[in-house]
């Protein structure tokens, strides 16, 4: 046989869950050909994987790469941790499909500090013209979920109520022709503006032609709290008939996992994702704006931050606890702040904390981010984290945000986190668990039945994993470090990492649910 690409020596993880056993895999025209003893055959490229496992290219099911997936540095991030595909248009925001300018920008300017400016696309586009933008321009794939608030700001702007008659029937036919157009699911952020004004009717109304791909929600309450947003997932899910895919799911093990055991006794199908970190990200004026100023509306929501100081002052009065939390990780026109904790940025200016913050969300037009510890932080923290991952209806999802000079590191490292320290060092999953939580499992998941398998017949997403070596490198303080221990990975049968640089192909594409 010839092939072009022949990896030899290695361990193969295949993803279905059985053991690890020594095979050579072949690969030609993008797929799988065989896996077996082929160490004899010729190939064009081949790859010694002695001493290291081959794994099916691994799954983010939460980044935030809309954007940043066509950054070189991007894409070496992420293979260097073999991650392979991300899942786009979470949280309810991103660029399409957006029908004019207004609904447009609003995704865009909302979510700055997370998707950061679209290279390529300035104005309204379709779920179809996003899409075509994503193939064979990266490295990686992507998968799409349609965003509710775009949808949503499409039909009726940033007000502050439930969709109705026209509204959501509008909001229906935009769901109907994204899927059709290739999404793989709809995505909520239910502590953003303007989808947190949604209640569980109109979610429900806009899963109900999903027809099996997930519902992927930010919900509403996390952490203690999950009760709440649990709550209202089992009621969309009941009332459609939806799958539910609950991202970045974090708190107490003791509250998660019995929240997540009732849903399924209530024949929900449920899964999730979560990162292997106790702090959060996200943009400044979700943590710190009170619900009463207009977030979605940026012009309205700065004059607000002019006109209502006092009234601000009052209400941040009492938060002293929340300012040491923050560190700033994307402040255009305070550069100089980013990587500094709220209260140490504020005395450089010369404010106090909350007059600091109100300038910085009124001089960014809220374009700030934030990296947030929780007070869940410590050993019973990391504790919950490692026991909510070892549930069957766990997936892998950084939450990778690229934008700012000193983001979260969990984009650099989440994957590389979890099968250094959490499969190598505390056995929290084996390899071969590993494989199924984050590269099987999310691939059956978005309806992607030819990802996730080391099998003949596959396409050719393939990691080359030093199970000894592999780890995360990005810290808090140096959020940018790469991974170590992934040097040879393959997206769609064309080598993309070889000796941990990136080859300069970008074979990646738009993945199109079954």
């Amino acid at each position: 046989m010839t092939f072009d690409v022949l990896i030899t020596g290695g361990r193969v993880v295949d993803g279905t869950g059985a053991p690890a056993f020594r095979a050579d895999v072949g690969v030609r025209g993008g797929l799988v050909e065989a896996v077996g003893r082929l160490g004899a055959a010729e190939a064009a490229v081949r790859i010694d994987a002695a001493g290291r496992l081959v794994l099916p290219g691994l799954v983010d099911c939460h980044a935030h790469g809309d954007a940043a997936v066509f950054d070189p540095f991007v894409q070496q991030a992420a293979l260097r941790q073999g991650v392979t595909t991300f899942v786009l248009g979470q949280d309810g925001l991103s660029f399409a499909p957006a029908t004019s300018p207004a609904s447009f920008a609003y995704a865009s300017r909302y979510f700055a500090a997370i998707n950061g400016p679209h290279p390529h696309v300035d104005g309204p586009v379709s779920v179809a013209g996003l899409l075509a933008g994503y193939d064979g321009a990266t490295a990686l794939n992507t998968v799409y979920l349609l965003p509710h608030a775009t949808i949503r700001f499409d039909a009726m702007g940033a007000a502050e109520r439930a969709a109705e008659g026209d509204e959501l029937r509008a909001m229906l036919r935009a769901v109907e022709r994204g899927l059709a157009e290739g999404a793989a699911g709809l995505s909520s952020g239910l502590e953003y503006a303007p989808g947190r004004y949604a209640d569980a009717a109109e979610l429900a109304a806009l899963c109900a032609p999903l027809g099996g791909l997930p519902y992927v929600t930010h919900m509403r309450a996390y952490g203690a709290s999950a009760s709440v947003g649990m709550t209202e997932v089992v009621e969309i899910a009941r009332r459609s008939g939806a799958a539910v895919h609950v991202s970045h799911l974090h708190g107490p093990a003791s509250t998660l996992l019995p929240l997540v055991e009732d849903a399924r006794r209530q024949d929900v199908d449920l899964t999730f994702d979560t990162y292997p970190y106790l702090r959060a990200s996200t943009i400044l004026a979700m943590v710190t704006l009170p619900p009463w100023v207009p977030a979605a509306d940026p012009d309205r929501a700065v004059a607000v931050l002019s006109s209502e100081r006092e009234r601000l002052a009052g209400e941040w009065a009492g938060r002293d606890d929340l300012w040491p939390r923050i560190t700033l990780s994307h402040a255009p026109g305070f550069e100089w702040a980013e990587g500094m904790t709220l209260p140490a940025a504020a005395a450089e200016f010369g404010a106090g904390p909350a007059e600091f913050c109100r300038v910085l969300l009124a001089e960014t037009r809220l374009q700030a981010g934030c990296v947030q510890a929780r007070p869940d932080e410590g050993p019973a923290g990391e504790e919950s984290v490692r026991a909510v991952m070892r549930d069957p209806g766990h997936t892998g999802g950084s939450d990778g945000i690229y934008v700012g000079g000193h983001p979260h590191p969990r984009g650099f490292g989440a994957f590389a986190r979890y099968l250094g320290r959490h499969v190598r060092e505390l056995g929290d999953l084996t390899w071969e668990q590993a494989a199924v939580h984050l590269a099987s499992h999310p691939a059956r998941r978005f309806r992607l039945p030819d990802r996730g398998l080391v099998r003949r017949g596959q396409a050719a997403d393939l990691v080359v994993v030093d199970p000894a070596t592999v780890a995360d490198t990005a810290t808090y303080d140096k959020p940018r470090s790469l991974a170590v221990g992934v040097d040879d990975v393959l997206v769609g049968g064309v080598p993309v990492l070889r000796g941990g640089e990136l080859t300069g192909a970008t074979p990646g594409r738009a993945l199109r649910p079954a």
